[in-house]
């Protein structure tokens, strides 16, 4: 999974190095609850280009299953919001996160299908696996990518928090009982994108066209098996009429024989 990884990460060529990608450790709580709030530790798997001096760096997450149409509108309107000039930190919740609040057989692909795909954005330019469900202030101010170390004099004091910016887009599949935004909205981070034409594209709405697909399918297999088997009857009934038809033929050549 690392080699994947490693190599889903690296820049267009397939030689050069492309996206960092980290994995956040913390409490099962702290992924999945509002109130517990930790800075967790942050494992970097893949070493990439970092964002340059004074780029902003802003920071998107979700789910991402079965990515599609959708998410990569809303990324690209990240993009374009920020006038292709940031650095694009996408957090990636973990399945038992998603399954917490969806339910059902949710999420269809695990993190790591999931994270691969979100690699391949071209509007993202780090992952972290395992995100947090709400980002919390220190989750946020931990987040280490952008960080600037201190100098021995103070003069010149590391960031606390170097993410510029929260994005979070249209939410039309997933039942929330609260904010998960509070924290950004409260550090004045958060930044809304609206609907777009393909807003309610979501996995729901993917798996109930295969559903419905699949029903056609069997329905028309269905006519086809009752079609078939009439068809059979009839050409079934048509070969006794032909016999009985032989049969009277011989008796009456008999007779006058």
């Amino acid at each position: 999974m690392l080699q994947a990884i490693k190599e889903y990460a690296s820049d267009p060529t397939g030689f050069g190095p492309g996206a960092e990608v980290f994995v956040w450790r913390a409490s099962e709580s702290a992924k999945t609850e509002e109130h517990t709030e930790q800075a967790g530790t942050f494992i970097k798997l893949v070493t990439g280009l970092g964002p340059k001096p004074g780029q902003r760096i802003v920071y998107v997450d979700g789910g991402f299953d079965l990515f599609q149409i959708g998410h990569i509108e809303f990324l690209k309107q990240v993009y374009e919001a920020e006038k292709g000039g940031a650095y694009v930190v996408a957090g990636v919740h973990e399945d038992d996160v998603i399954n917490h609040w969806k339910g059902l057989n949710y999420p269809i692909m695990n993190i790591f299908e999931r994270g691969l795909c979100v690699l391949q954005c071209r509007y993202i330019n780090a992952v972290i696996f395992g995100a947090p469900f709400s980002p919390s202030t220190p989750y946020l101010e931990a987040v280490p990518i952008g960080k600037t170390p201190s100098d021995p004099d103070k003069s010149s004091p590391s960031r606390l928090c170097s993410i510029d910016a929260v994005y979070h887009g249209p939410t039309t599949f997933m039942p929330l009982t609260y904010d998960p935004y509070t924290a950004a909205k409260e550090m004045g981070i958060y930044c809304q994108i609206g609907d777009h034409p393909f807003s309610h594209v979501n996995a729901g709405e993917i798996v109930t066209r295969i559903l419905k697909g699949r029903e056609a399918f069997e329905e028309r297999q269905r006519k086809k098996g009752e079609k078939s088997v009439g068809e059979e009857a009839v050409r079934r009934r048509e070969q006794m009429e032909r016999e009985a038809t032989e049969v009277a033929r011989m008796r009456a050549e008999d007779q006058q024989s």
